[in-house]
């Protein structure tokens, strides 16, 4: 871990359920635990293509809606120390999850409910 890492990004298990399908879990160094479907994660790709593919699909309507047929993933690996890498089913491969990230997607309600409540302004 770097002295500069955040102890609510810094993942002390995490765990890739790949030949279940059930997804991710990880339990960060603050006691939190998140989990992830594969399909959600697909859906929230950090990569360039994705990105401009969300942002084409943005006056749909609010959220991610989910055009894919169900995506798991074929394989997951350690990208360093810092992030997850996965080859999803339908042939992806290009996103980085880094755990910054992941913590900051994190579905659970309690901080979907955080992520809704904007900040102070500054």
């Amino acid at each position: 871990m770097s002295e500069t890492a955040s102890p609510s990004a810094t993942p002390a298990e995490v765990r890739i359920y790949v030949s279940t399908g059930q997804g991710m879990e990880i339990l960060w160094a603050d006691g939190h635990r998140s989990q992830y479907a594969f399909d959600y994660l697909r859906e929230r790709c950090p990569c360039a293509v994705c990105q401009e593919e969300r942002k084409r699909r943005a006056p749909v309507g609010p959220g991610l809606p989910l055009y894919r047929p169900r995506v798991t993933a074929r394989s997951a690996g350690a990208v360093g120390h810092y992030a997850v890498e996965f080859a999803f089913s339908d042939g992806h491969a290009a996103g980085i999850f880094t755990f910054a990230y992941l913590r900051e997607i994190c579905p659970c309600a309690d901080c979907r409910a955080r992520a809704a409540v904007p900040g102070p302004a500054f």
